[in-house]
């Protein structure tokens, strides 16, 4: 039981930043290294395997219900819901993005805004309420995303208007109850606190309003003036419309598209400068046999 364990969370550990980033930084991960061998996933992929094959080999089996991980249920939303459904050149999504005393774990912004909160078979729903109360005061639509095995608690938790979805045990997406889309509950100075400086003048020149003409020591106390006036309907609207430009992910098709299943959503949530994409894509085809003996 030990051994599963410990092989378990160095699999896990395989789909964290610090691998990527340093694959995309060096061309190399002697943390990827290290991890595998704490791993039978050398005798599974066989001789001919590329790093990209140990990587979709993890995540086959993080994936089985019952020992699934949160970048299990992004992986999912990321390729069910956002490259799924829509594109990345038509969609944009958000990863960790705030929302009042909250992080909201991924948004999608299509013609609104959609926030899911994951709850995999390793979170707690302790938070669950306040992370719901926060989210509708910013977005539009709110799901949670959970297993089978939460669905029924979080239905009891969570008010008729959030959309609940299941994760089922073959890794398909189901929607247990829609979301309302409700962009009129929205708390304009909630949504303030959300975006930075310059998507929030941007939004106001869209309004047609004109930006405060202050030190910049003064102008978050201008715009909560200009933002608490606005309709918080056209106010989600023209958010929607911004976040979808200043957090563009158009620019990451190519790199998704050379990327092995597994490693897509974590192209999707990890910022890699771009003069790094084509170290990385070198790394992930690296025979495994090569990949052992990276330093």
């Amino acid at each position: 039981m030990e051994n599963r364990t410990t092989q378990l969370a160095a699999l896990t550990r395989l789909f964290s930043a610090a691998v990527f980033r340093e694959m995309a930084k060096k061309g190399r991960s002697a943390l990827f290294r290290r991890l595998v061998a704490e791993t039978d996933l050398s005798d599974r992929c066989g001789t001919k395997a590329t790093v990209g094959d140990a990587f979709d080999s993890a995540f086959n089996i993080l994936k089985i219900a019952g020992q699934r991980d949160e970048y299990v249920y992004r992986a999912a939303i990321s390729h069910k819901i956002l490259m799924g459904r829509h594109s990345l050149r038509t969609a944009s999504m958000l990863n960790e993005f705030r929302a009042g005393s909250c992080k909201a774990d991924l948004v999608i912004l299509n013609g609104t805004a959609t926030v899911y909160e994951i709850k995999s078979e390793r979170d707690s729903l302790a938070r669950l309420a306040n992370q719901v109360e926060n989210y509708k005061r910013v977005f539009a639509k709110v799901n949670v995303i959970a297993s089978d095995a939460h669905v029924d608690e979080i239905l009891d938790t969570v008010p008729d208007d959030v959309g609940v979805m299941c994760l089922s045990k073959r890794y398909q997406i189901t929607t247990v109850r829609e979301a309302v889309d409700c962009p009129e509950r929205i708390c304009p100075l909630t949504v303030l606190e959300s975006l930075r400086a310059a998507e929030a003048l941007a939004i106001l020149k869209a309004l047609g309003i004109s930006a405060p003409q202050v030190p910049n020591t003064q102008r978050h106390a201008s715009l909560r003036v200009l933002f608490a006036d606005l309709d918080p309907a056209t106010l989600h609207v023209e958010m929607v419309r911004t976040l979808k430009q200043t957090r563009n992910l158009a620019p990451l098709d190519d790199l998704v598209r050379e990327l092995p299943v597994s490693l897509q959503a974590a192209a999707l949530s990890i910022p890699v400068r771009h003069t790094d994409h084509s170290r990385l894509v070198e790394a992930v085809h690296t025979p495994m046999r090569a990949a052992m003996a990276w330093s």
